[in-house]
Protein backbone atom coordinates (compact mmCIF):
# COMPACT_ATOMS: atom_id res chain seq x y z
CA UNK A 1 0.00 0.00 0.00
CA UNK A 2 1.55 3.55 -1.23
CA UNK A 3 0.19 6.19 1.80
CA UNK A 4 0.13 9.65 1.49
CA UNK A 5 0.59 11.43 5.37
CA UNK A 6 0.01 14.99 5.12
CA UNK A 7 1.14 16.71 8.49
CA UNK A 8 0.41 20.24 9.24
CA UNK A 9 3.13 21.19 11.90
CA UNK A 10 2.72 23.70 14.19
CA UNK A 11 5.41 24.23 16.31
CA UNK A 12 8.26 23.76 13.21
CA UNK A 13 11.35 25.16 16.01
CA UNK A 14 10.74 22.88 18.54
CA UNK A 15 9.37 19.67 16.95
CA UNK A 16 9.80 17.88 20.29
CA UNK A 17 6.85 19.92 21.52
CA UNK A 18 4.68 19.30 18.26
CA UNK A 19 2.66 15.63 19.16
CA UNK A 20 1.39 15.93 15.40
CA UNK A 21 5.26 15.24 13.99
CA UNK A 22 6.03 13.05 16.85
CA UNK A 23 3.35 10.41 15.92
CA UNK A 24 4.37 10.75 12.35
CA UNK A 25 8.26 10.29 13.52
CA UNK A 26 7.37 7.19 15.09
CA UNK A 27 4.07 5.54 12.84
CA UNK A 28 5.90 6.37 9.43
CA UNK A 29 8.50 3.63 10.06
CA UNK A 30 6.36 1.09 11.64
CA UNK A 31 4.27 1.44 8.55
CA UNK A 32 7.08 0.66 6.18
CA UNK A 33 7.95 -2.09 8.82
CA UNK A 34 4.68 -4.00 7.19
CA UNK A 35 5.88 -3.31 3.43
CA UNK A 36 3.87 -0.12 2.81
CA UNK A 37 5.66 2.56 1.04
CA UNK A 38 4.93 5.85 3.11
CA UNK A 39 5.28 9.22 1.91
CA UNK A 40 5.16 12.34 4.58
CA UNK A 41 4.36 15.79 3.09
CA UNK A 42 5.13 18.23 6.04
CA UNK A 43 7.42 21.31 6.88
CA UNK A 44 10.25 18.95 8.21
CA UNK A 45 11.19 15.31 7.40
CA UNK A 46 9.34 12.62 9.81
CA UNK A 47 9.92 8.99 10.27
CA UNK A 48 13.17 7.01 8.52
CA UNK A 49 15.50 6.64 5.26
CA UNK A 50 12.64 4.44 3.88
CA UNK A 51 10.07 6.99 3.91
CA UNK A 52 9.59 9.32 1.33
CA UNK A 53 9.79 13.60 1.79
CA UNK A 54 8.20 15.99 0.13
CA UNK A 55 8.75 19.44 2.04
CA UNK A 56 5.73 21.94 2.45
CA UNK A 57 5.36 25.31 3.72
CA UNK A 58 4.99 26.19 7.26
CA UNK A 59 1.82 27.72 7.58
CA UNK A 60 2.32 30.49 10.11
CA UNK A 61 -0.18 30.36 12.48
CA UNK A 62 -3.19 27.52 13.51
CA UNK A 63 -5.70 29.47 11.20
CA UNK A 64 -3.89 29.44 7.89
CA UNK A 65 -3.33 25.39 8.71
CA UNK A 66 -6.78 24.87 8.08
CA UNK A 67 -7.64 27.94 5.38
CA UNK A 68 -5.02 28.40 3.27
CA UNK A 69 -4.50 24.50 1.52
CA UNK A 70 -2.94 24.80 -1.78
CA UNK A 71 -4.86 22.56 -4.12
CA UNK A 72 -2.10 22.67 -6.96
CA UNK A 73 0.60 21.57 -4.94
CA UNK A 74 -1.73 18.54 -3.93
CA UNK A 75 -2.72 17.82 -7.38
CA UNK A 76 0.82 17.48 -8.04
CA UNK A 77 1.86 15.47 -5.18
CA UNK A 78 -0.91 13.18 -5.72
CA UNK A 79 0.03 13.16 -9.09
CA UNK A 80 3.44 12.26 -8.35
CA UNK A 81 2.69 9.36 -5.43
CA UNK A 82 0.01 7.90 -7.04
CA UNK A 83 -1.08 6.81 -3.44
CA UNK A 84 -3.62 4.48 -2.25
CA UNK A 85 -4.69 6.18 0.68
CA UNK A 86 -4.21 9.91 1.57
CA UNK A 87 -3.95 10.48 5.27
CA UNK A 88 -4.95 14.11 6.51
CA UNK A 89 -3.75 15.10 9.66
CA UNK A 90 -5.28 18.13 9.41
CA UNK A 91 -9.06 17.43 9.10
CA UNK A 92 -10.45 20.53 8.11
CA UNK A 93 -8.36 20.19 5.39
CA UNK A 94 -10.26 17.27 3.56
CA UNK A 95 -12.55 18.84 1.26
CA UNK A 96 -9.00 20.60 -0.35
CA UNK A 97 -7.87 16.92 -0.70
CA UNK A 98 -10.62 15.79 -1.91
CA UNK A 99 -10.91 18.62 -4.54
CA UNK A 100 -7.33 17.32 -5.28
CA UNK A 101 -8.30 13.71 -6.10
CA UNK A 102 -10.93 14.35 -8.29
CA UNK A 103 -8.41 16.69 -10.42
CA UNK A 104 -6.06 14.26 -10.00
CA UNK A 105 -8.22 11.97 -11.28
CA UNK A 106 -7.01 9.42 -8.03
CA UNK A 107 -9.31 6.69 -6.67
CA UNK A 108 -6.99 7.06 -3.68
CA UNK A 109 -8.96 6.79 0.12
CA UNK A 110 -9.18 9.29 1.60
CA UNK A 111 -8.82 9.05 5.62
CA UNK A 112 -8.97 12.10 7.75
CA UNK A 113 -7.39 11.78 11.75
CA UNK A 114 -9.11 13.80 14.01
CA UNK A 115 -5.72 14.93 16.07
CA UNK A 116 -6.96 18.08 17.63
CA UNK A 117 -10.43 19.11 18.42
CA UNK A 118 -12.13 22.54 17.82
CA UNK A 119 -14.86 21.84 20.38
CA UNK A 120 -15.63 19.83 23.82
CA UNK A 121 -19.24 18.97 25.27
CA UNK A 122 -20.05 19.71 28.96
CA UNK A 123 -21.38 17.13 31.50
CA UNK A 124 -25.13 18.33 30.00
CA UNK A 125 -23.90 17.59 26.48
CA UNK A 126 -23.66 21.34 25.81
CA UNK A 127 -21.01 21.83 22.82
CA UNK A 128 -18.77 24.04 23.58
CA UNK A 129 -16.18 26.31 20.81
CA UNK A 130 -12.33 25.58 21.63
CA UNK A 131 -11.50 28.63 23.02
CA UNK A 132 -7.71 28.47 21.59
CA UNK A 133 -9.64 28.37 17.94
CA UNK A 134 -12.19 31.35 18.44
CA UNK A 135 -9.68 34.54 17.88
CA UNK A 136 -11.94 36.50 16.14
CA UNK A 137 -14.89 34.64 16.00
CA UNK A 138 -13.07 32.02 14.19
CA UNK A 139 -14.68 29.20 16.36
CA UNK A 140 -17.83 28.58 14.27
CA UNK A 141 -16.11 28.83 11.20
CA UNK A 142 -13.10 26.58 12.27
CA UNK A 143 -16.20 23.94 13.59
CA UNK A 144 -17.86 24.36 10.55
CA UNK A 145 -14.63 23.72 8.76
CA UNK A 146 -14.22 20.48 10.46
CA UNK A 147 -17.54 19.02 10.04
CA UNK A 148 -16.68 20.31 5.96
CA UNK A 149 -13.82 17.55 6.69
CA UNK A 150 -15.73 14.68 8.25
CA UNK A 151 -18.20 14.71 5.33
CA UNK A 152 -15.16 14.39 3.04
CA UNK A 153 -13.62 11.65 4.36
CA UNK A 154 -13.81 8.34 3.26
CA UNK A 155 -12.56 6.93 6.88
CA UNK A 156 -12.29 8.71 9.99
CA UNK A 157 -9.76 7.99 12.46
CA UNK A 158 -9.99 9.25 15.93
CA UNK A 159 -7.54 8.49 19.46
CA UNK A 160 -10.07 7.14 21.57
CA UNK A 161 -13.72 5.86 22.77
CA UNK A 162 -14.03 9.47 24.62
CA UNK A 163 -13.16 11.20 21.03
CA UNK A 164 -15.21 8.68 19.25
CA UNK A 165 -18.37 9.98 21.32
CA UNK A 166 -17.80 13.27 20.78
CA UNK A 167 -16.99 13.43 17.38
CA UNK A 168 -20.10 11.20 16.78
CA UNK A 169 -22.48 14.24 18.47
CA UNK A 170 -20.81 16.95 16.76
CA UNK A 171 -21.53 15.16 13.07
CA UNK A 172 -24.67 14.42 14.05
CA UNK A 173 -25.54 18.44 15.81
CA UNK A 174 -24.53 19.23 12.32
CA UNK A 175 -26.26 16.71 9.82
CA UNK A 176 -23.20 14.70 8.89
CA UNK A 177 -23.50 11.40 8.34
CA UNK A 178 -20.64 9.20 9.25
CA UNK A 179 -22.08 6.12 8.66
CA UNK A 180 -19.12 3.49 8.67
CA UNK A 181 -16.06 5.60 8.59
CA UNK A 182 -15.35 6.24 12.21
CA UNK A 183 -12.47 4.09 13.45
CA UNK A 184 -10.85 4.61 17.28
CA UNK A 185 -6.93 4.40 16.44
CA UNK A 186 -4.72 5.32 19.17
CA UNK A 187 -1.89 7.08 18.64
CA UNK A 188 1.56 5.54 19.62
CA UNK A 189 3.93 5.53 22.74
CA UNK A 190 7.58 6.74 22.01
CA UNK A 191 9.49 3.46 22.58
CA UNK A 192 12.41 5.55 23.88
CA UNK A 193 10.48 6.88 26.51
CA UNK A 194 9.52 3.41 28.18
CA UNK A 195 11.00 1.57 31.31
CA UNK A 196 9.53 -1.41 33.41
CA UNK A 197 9.51 -0.17 37.26
CA UNK A 198 9.81 -3.21 38.26
CA UNK A 199 13.47 -2.17 36.91
CA UNK A 200 14.30 0.56 38.81
CA UNK A 201 13.66 2.56 42.71
CA UNK A 202 12.06 5.96 42.57
CA UNK A 203 12.74 8.40 44.83
CA UNK A 204 10.35 8.80 47.37
CA UNK A 205 10.16 11.04 51.17
CA UNK A 206 10.06 14.65 51.78
CA UNK A 207 10.36 16.02 48.31
CA UNK A 208 9.44 14.14 45.94
CA UNK A 209 8.93 15.32 41.87
CA UNK A 210 5.78 16.04 40.53
CA UNK A 211 6.19 16.16 36.54
CA UNK A 212 3.69 18.48 34.77
CA UNK A 213 4.86 18.17 31.53
CA UNK A 214 2.14 19.92 29.19
CA UNK A 215 1.96 22.83 26.84
CA UNK A 216 1.43 26.21 29.06
CA UNK A 217 -1.32 27.30 27.01
CA UNK A 218 -4.42 29.01 28.87
CA UNK A 219 -6.84 26.60 26.96
CA UNK A 220 -5.18 23.71 28.42
CA UNK A 221 -6.38 24.78 31.89
CA UNK A 222 -2.91 25.50 32.91
CA UNK A 223 -4.76 28.92 35.30
CA UNK A 224 -6.16 25.81 37.28
CA UNK A 225 -2.67 24.12 37.80
CA UNK A 226 -1.34 26.81 39.04
CA UNK A 227 -3.91 27.32 41.94
CA UNK A 228 -3.17 23.28 42.42
CA UNK A 229 0.56 24.09 42.17
CA UNK A 230 0.48 26.33 45.20
CA UNK A 231 -1.37 23.49 47.34
CA UNK A 232 0.74 20.67 45.87
CA UNK A 233 3.69 22.18 47.27
CA UNK A 234 2.33 23.98 50.77
CA UNK A 235 3.38 20.96 53.24
CA UNK A 236 7.23 20.52 52.06
CA UNK A 237 6.08 17.04 50.68
CA UNK A 238 6.00 17.40 46.95
CA UNK A 239 8.01 19.28 44.50
CA UNK A 240 6.96 20.31 41.61
CA UNK A 241 9.15 20.26 38.15
CA UNK A 242 7.22 22.40 35.02
CA UNK A 243 8.01 21.57 31.86
CA UNK A 244 8.77 24.54 29.29
CA UNK A 245 8.37 22.65 25.87
CA UNK A 246 8.48 25.92 23.60
CA UNK A 247 11.30 27.49 24.68
CA UNK A 248 11.30 31.06 22.30
CA UNK A 249 8.22 30.85 20.13
CA UNK A 250 7.74 32.83 16.76
CA UNK A 251 6.18 36.17 16.58
CA UNK A 252 3.47 34.84 15.03
CA UNK A 253 2.62 32.67 17.44
CA UNK A 254 2.88 34.62 20.60
CA UNK A 255 0.78 37.59 18.77
CA UNK A 256 -2.87 35.09 19.07
CA UNK A 257 -1.57 33.55 22.28
CA UNK A 258 0.93 34.18 24.47
CA UNK A 259 -0.52 32.35 27.48
CA UNK A 260 2.57 30.17 27.37
CA UNK A 261 4.58 32.55 28.49
CA UNK A 262 2.62 34.22 31.03
CA UNK A 263 1.71 31.00 32.86
CA UNK A 264 5.92 30.07 32.94
CA UNK A 265 6.67 33.20 34.98
CA UNK A 266 4.10 33.03 37.33
CA UNK A 267 5.09 28.96 38.25
CA UNK A 268 8.63 30.17 38.29
CA UNK A 269 7.81 32.71 40.81
CA UNK A 270 5.80 30.05 43.08
CA UNK A 271 8.59 27.98 45.74
CA UNK A 272 9.40 24.63 45.02
CA UNK A 273 8.23 24.42 41.47
CA UNK A 274 11.16 24.58 39.23
CA UNK A 275 10.83 25.43 35.42
CA UNK A 276 12.56 23.24 33.11
CA UNK A 277 13.50 23.18 29.38
CA UNK A 278 14.38 19.46 27.94
CA UNK A 279 15.57 22.21 24.86
CA UNK A 280 14.53 20.32 22.09
CA UNK A 281 16.71 16.46 22.99
CA UNK A 282 14.29 13.51 24.08
CA UNK A 283 17.00 12.24 25.36
CA UNK A 284 17.45 15.10 28.03
CA UNK A 285 13.27 15.11 28.38
CA UNK A 286 13.39 11.25 29.53
CA UNK A 287 15.53 12.32 32.14
CA UNK A 288 14.20 15.06 33.41
CA UNK A 289 10.99 12.50 33.64
CA UNK A 290 13.09 9.76 34.97
CA UNK A 291 13.80 11.06 38.66
CA UNK A 292 10.82 12.15 38.88
CA UNK A 293 7.76 10.30 41.20
CA UNK A 294 4.21 11.02 39.35
CA UNK A 295 3.13 13.27 36.94
CA UNK A 296 -0.01 15.47 36.84
CA UNK A 297 -3.04 15.58 33.91
CA UNK A 298 -3.88 18.82 32.14
CA UNK A 299 -7.18 20.37 32.99
CA UNK A 300 -7.88 20.78 29.25
CA UNK A 301 -11.62 19.97 28.88
CA UNK A 302 -11.76 19.04 25.45
CA UNK A 303 -8.87 16.45 26.26
CA UNK A 304 -9.14 13.97 23.27
CA UNK A 305 -5.58 12.77 24.16
CA UNK A 306 -2.41 13.17 25.89
CA UNK A 307 1.36 13.21 24.49
CA UNK A 308 2.32 14.15 27.99
CA UNK A 309 -0.02 11.45 29.82
CA UNK A 310 1.52 8.53 27.88
CA UNK A 311 4.92 9.43 28.23
CA UNK A 312 4.97 9.51 31.72
CA UNK A 313 2.94 6.54 32.06
CA UNK A 314 5.24 4.86 29.73
CA UNK A 315 8.09 5.65 31.89
CA UNK A 316 6.38 3.53 35.14
CA UNK A 317 4.80 7.27 36.29
CA UNK A 318 1.78 7.29 37.69
CA UNK A 319 -0.52 10.04 36.55
CA UNK A 320 -2.94 12.53 39.03
CA UNK A 321 -5.76 13.36 36.77
CA UNK A 322 -8.90 15.65 36.89
CA UNK A 323 -11.77 14.15 36.08
CA UNK A 324 -12.02 15.04 32.42
CA UNK A 325 -12.63 13.88 28.76
CA UNK A 326 -10.25 10.97 27.13
CA UNK A 327 -8.33 11.55 30.76
CA UNK A 328 -11.17 9.87 33.08
CA UNK A 329 -11.33 7.28 30.27
CA UNK A 330 -7.51 6.13 30.29
CA UNK A 331 -6.60 7.13 34.04
CA UNK A 332 -6.89 4.55 36.93
CA UNK A 333 -10.44 5.79 38.42
CA UNK A 334 -8.20 5.69 41.78
CA UNK A 335 -5.73 8.67 40.54
CA UNK A 336 -8.56 11.05 38.91
CA UNK A 337 -9.63 13.70 41.65
CA UNK A 338 -12.77 16.19 41.62
CA UNK A 339 -11.25 18.68 44.21
CA UNK A 340 -7.70 20.33 45.03
CA UNK A 341 -7.99 18.72 48.35
CA UNK A 342 -8.56 15.25 46.76
CA UNK A 343 -5.78 16.10 44.46
CA UNK A 344 -3.13 17.02 47.20
CA UNK A 345 -3.94 13.64 49.00
CA UNK A 346 -3.50 11.53 46.00
CA UNK A 347 0.15 13.47 45.27
CA UNK A 348 1.36 13.12 48.88
CA UNK A 349 0.11 9.45 49.11
CA UNK A 350 2.03 8.86 45.82
CA UNK A 351 4.99 10.90 47.44
CA UNK A 352 5.22 8.82 50.33
CA UNK A 353 3.27 5.31 50.03
CA UNK A 354 5.71 3.05 48.27
CA UNK A 355 3.12 0.06 47.90
CA UNK A 356 0.82 2.28 46.53
CA UNK A 357 2.89 3.94 44.30
CA UNK A 358 4.03 0.72 42.66
CA UNK A 359 0.90 -1.11 42.53
CA UNK A 360 0.05 2.28 40.09
CA UNK A 361 3.36 2.49 38.62
CA UNK A 362 2.73 -0.90 37.44
CA UNK A 363 -0.83 -0.06 36.08
CA UNK A 364 0.71 3.02 34.21
CA UNK A 365 3.42 0.91 32.48
CA UNK A 366 1.10 -1.63 31.68
CA UNK A 367 -1.66 0.88 30.27
CA UNK A 368 0.46 1.74 27.21
CA UNK A 369 1.55 -1.71 25.95
CA UNK A 370 -1.08 -1.26 23.47
CA UNK A 371 0.37 1.77 21.93
CA UNK A 372 3.25 0.00 20.99
CA UNK A 373 3.90 1.63 17.43
CA UNK A 374 4.03 -2.15 15.28
CA UNK A 375 0.57 -2.52 17.04
CA UNK A 376 -0.70 1.10 16.01
CA UNK A 377 0.42 0.73 12.62
CA UNK A 378 -1.44 -2.06 12.33
CA UNK A 379 -4.85 -0.66 13.63
CA UNK A 380 -3.99 2.06 11.02
CA UNK A 381 -3.61 0.06 7.84
CA UNK A 382 -6.58 -1.53 8.58
CA UNK A 383 -8.30 1.29 9.42
CA UNK A 384 -7.34 2.14 5.77
CA UNK A 385 -7.75 -0.46 4.32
Amino acid sequence: MRVLYLLNISNPDRLSADSGWIFADLLAPALADTGAEVTVAAPAPAGDARCGFHRTKVPGTKYRARFSTDIDELVALIHAEQPDAVVANQIEEAPAVRTALLEARSDALLAGYCHYLPFSFTDGGQLLLDPSLDDAGLGRPVLLAFAAGLAACDRVMVHSSTTASWVSAAAARMTVDLGKKLRVVPAPRDERLVRDPATTQPASGDGAIGVYNHRLYAHYGTEQFVDLARDLVASGTVRLRVMDLFGKRRAERTGLDDSPEKMRDRLAGLPHVQVVSDRGDRVHYKNLLADARFGIAPFRPGCPWSMSVIDCQGMGLPVISPRLGWLAEHIDPELCFTTPAEAVALAERLATDDEFHAVHAKRAYASTADFAPALVAARYLEAIS
